[in-house]
C-alpha cells in the first residue's frame, strides 16, 4: 500500500495487504480529489501482476491509463524513492467493457428476465407493491414460457395481463391492478427514453469472461467504461449489483484460497444504496457475506463509510480512508461517524482525518490470521500504470482486436415474449375470420346466406295443414 509516517515517511515500515485477505473485501473513501482513483489503480495494479483478474468501473475515463505505462518525472521520482518504492512504468492488461456499447468497449448485455423483479424494482424505484406486482408479472411469464428479454418484452406481458383477454391469469395470485400495471409502464418508458433499451438484450454477458489471465500468468483488468451512462447513477450501481449476483450464481464454493479468484471495485458505491428498499439491502448484504467463499473479494469505493449500511460494512475488513473535510455541520457530524467506524489507536484520527495530504490515507486491514491490523497513517504508492487517460484511438483499437466483441459485438435476434404474444392475438383472431368447414361452403359467394334455410315438405307443416282443413270446410270443397 504504501509506507508509515510518522511526521514524514519511514521506506523501511510498509503498509501491506496480505493476498490471500482481500477476498475479505474492503472500502476506499474519502472527500473528492483526495486520491480514492489512484488508490483504486495502485490496487487493481499490484492485483494483476500477482494473477488475480480485476474488474472495476471507470466512471470519469481517468482509470483508463492502466492499460499505458505511465511516464516517469523528477517530481514522480522523488515521491516514490521517499517510500521506499522502485519505480518503473508498467501497463497491464486491459480489456474494455461499455453497458450495451454505450461508449467505447466491448457490450455487456442481460436478459431481463435474468436481471430480475427485485434488481428491476430498485432502477424503476417503485414502492413496495408496485415492487411485489413485478414480481408476480415474472413469475407468470417463468410459468408461461414466455422469455423476458427485452424491455419491448416486459411491456408486453404487463400490457396482456391487464387486457381482456389475459386479466384472468393471474386470478388465482390476487390479479394485477391497472393502476399499478400503468406506473410500472411509465416507469419503464421512462427508463427506455433514457437509454436503457440497449442494455437489455442478447447475446448475455458471460461473467466468466471477467475471470481471465494473460499466457504471462498476469490478471486481466477488465473496465467497464461508463462516462455515456453517468447521468444514469441508479442504473449503473444496479448494474453493477447484478454482476456481483451473477458471479455469486454461477461460481463454485472455494474455500480461503492462497489468491482471490476476482477482485470486484464498487466505485460510486452510495449510489447502489441511495434509496434501496430493504429487500434490495438484504440481497446486497446477503451476496457481499457469502461471495467470498466463491473467491471473489469486494472494494467498496465511496466518499465515507456513513455511504455504506452498517450490514455491509460490517463485512469489509480492509479500510483505506483519504481525508475526510468538515467545513459543514453534515461534514462534521459524518467525521464524527467515520472515527467511531475504526479500532482505537494512538492517533487523534478527527484530527488526522482532515490533515492528511492527498495520496495519504488511513489504513487497516486484516493480517495473515484474519485479525484487524493497527490503524496506520500511509503514504500511499504512485501507479505505475499512466495517470493520464489512454488515449481513445488506443482503447478502440485494444476493443477492434478483442475475440470477445465478435461474441458479443452484435446484438441477437431471439423470439420472445413480445413476439409469442403477438403470435397468440393473430391465431385468436383467425378462427372468428374463416369459416369452420370451408368445403361445405358453395362456390358462388353470391349464393352464401347469413340465415340458415330449413326444408319445408311438400305438403306443409301441420299447421298449414290444419288452416286447409278448415278452409275447405268452410266453402265445402273436400279434399
Amino acid at each position: 500500500m504504501g509506507a508509515l509516517v510518522n511526521g514524514s515517511a519511514l521506506p523501511d515500515v510498509p503498509i501491506r495487504i496480505p493476498i490471500s485477505m482481500v477476498n475479505r473485501h474492503g472500502l476506499v473513501a474519502g472527500a473528492t480529489g483526495t486520491g480514492k482513483t489512484k488508490t483504486l489503480q495502485v490496487l487493481a495494479e499490484q492485483l494483476s501482476a500477482a494473477g488475480v483478474p480485476v474488474f472495476a468501473a471507470d466512471i470519469k475515463g481517468d482509470l483508463s491509463g492502466i492499460a499505458s505505462a505511465g511516464i516517469s518525472s523528477d517530481k514522480l521520482l522523488a515521491r516514490t524513492q521517499g517510500i521506499g518504492q522502485q519505480w518503473t512504468g508498467v501497463a497491464s492488461p486491459t480489456e474494455y467493457f461499455s453497458l450495451g456499447g454505450l461508449g467505447v468497449g466491448i457490450p455487456i448485455r442481460a436478459s431481463v428476465e435474468r436481471f430480475g423483479p427485485l434488481l428491476l424494482a430498485k432502477v424503476l424505484g417503485l414502492n413496495p407493491t408496485q415492487e411485489s406486482s413485478l414480481g408476480l408479472v415474472f413469475h407468470y411469464a417463468k410459468n408461461a414460457q414466455l422469455p423476458l428479454i427485452d424491455l419491448a418484452d416486459l411491456r408486453s406481458v404487463l400490457m396482456y395481463l391487464v387486457s381482456d383477454a389475459g386479466k384472468g391469469e393471474l386470478a388465482d395470485l390476487g390479479g394485477l391492478s391497472k393502476a399499478t400495471t400503468g406506473v410500472i409502464l411509465r416507469e419503464l418508458v421512462i427508463f427506455s427514453d433514457q437509454g436503457a433499451d440497449v442494455f437489455f438484450g442478447d447475446p448475455a454477458i458471460d461473467v466468466a469472461e471477467f475471470l481471465q489471465s494473460t499466457a504471462e500468468g498476469k490478471g486481466v483488468v477488465s473496465l467497464l467504461e461508463v462516462p455515456s451512462v453517468v447521468d444514469k447513477p441508479a442504473l449503473f450501481s444496479t448494474f453493477l449489483m447484478w454482476l456481483l449476483h451473477e458471479l455469486y450464481a454461477v461460481l463454485p464454493e472455494a474455500g480461503d484460497l492462497p489468491r482471490p479468484k476476482l477482485v470486484f471495485f464498487f466505485d460510486e458505491a452510495h449510489l447502489l444504496f441511495k434509496g434501496a428498499s430493504q429487500d434490495f439491502l438484504d440481497v446486497v448484504t446477503q451476496t457481499v457475506r457469502l461471495i467470498r467463499s466463491k473467491g471473489v473479494g469486494i472494494f467498496f469505493v465511496t466518499q465515507t463509510p456513513k455511504d455504506v449500511p452498517g450490514d455491509v460494512l460490517a463485512q469489509l475488513g480492509s479500510r483505506v480512508q483519504h481525508q475526510l473535510r468538515a467545513h459543514t455541520p453534515d461534514d462534521a457530524r459524518a467525521l464524527k461517524a467515520t472515527v467511531s467506524t475504526y479500532p482505537t489507536s494512538g492517533y487523534d484520527l478527527g484530527e488526522v482525518l482532515t490533515s492528511l495530504a492527498t495520496g495519504e490515507a488511513i489504513v487497516t486491514v486484516m493480517n495473515e490470521d484474519g485479525a484487524p491490523s493497527p490503524v496506520a497513517w500511509t503514504r500511499l504508492r504512485a501507479p505505475q500504470g499512466s495517470m493520464s487517460p489512454t488515449p481513445p484511438e488506443q482503447m478502440m483499437a485494444t476493443v477492434a482486436a478483442s475475440p470477445l466483441m465478435a461474441r458479443y459485438g452484435t446484438p441477437a435476434d431471439t423470439v420472445s415474449a413480445h413476439e409469442l404474444l403477438g403470435q397468440r392475438a393473430k391465431a385468436a383472431v383467425a378462427p372468428a375470420a374463416q369459416p369452420k368447414d370451408p368445403a361445405a361452403q358453395p362456390k358462388d359467394p353470391s349464393a352464401q346466406s347469413t340465415t340458415p334455410t330449413k326444408r319445408v315438405s311438400r305438403t306443409g307443416t301441420p299447421r298449414v295443414r290444419l288452416v286447409r282443413l278448415i278452409v275447405d270446410k268452410l266453402f265445402g270443397r273436400a279434399r
